[in-house]
């Protein structure tokens, strides 16, 4: 299982990122998948979760309306756009695998993107 995340970096409040995962080494499209966050002196966080085949979606409440989160089986990639970024925003985000059947939980992590938020 490999998840490659990229597309983090630096930007001013209000901005915007896009973060792509690319998946590899399992049938990508057999498994919900997940952003999760993780600001420094903090635990992780749930920002957003798509199932298998993109009709279930669920988003954290500091991102609702916000972040938009997406999947392209075919090309075995995951996404997700966030507009109008804080600093509350600041984090390591990783791309997340979950297994069918699981509730959400996530059973392997990426190396994670960097995305600051500041003036």
């Amino acid at each position: 299982v490999q998840l490659v995340e990229s597309g983090g970096g630096m930007v001013q409040p209000g901005g915007s990122l896009r973060l792509s995962c690319a998946a590899s080494g399992f049938t990508f499209s057999s498994y919900d998948m997940s952003w999760v966050r993780q600001a420094p002196g903090k635990g992780p966080e749930k920002v957003s979760a798509i199932s298998t085949g993109g009709t279930d979606i669920l988003y954290a409440d500091s991102v609702k309306g916000r972040f938009t989160i997406s999947r392209d089986n075919a090309k075995n990639t995951l996404s997700l756009q966030m507009n109008s970024l804080t600093p509350e925003d600041t984090a390591l985000y990783y791309c997340a695998r979950d297994p069918p059947g699981t509730g959400w939980a996530s059973d392997y992590w990426g190396q994670g993107t960097q995305v600051t938020v500041s003036s």
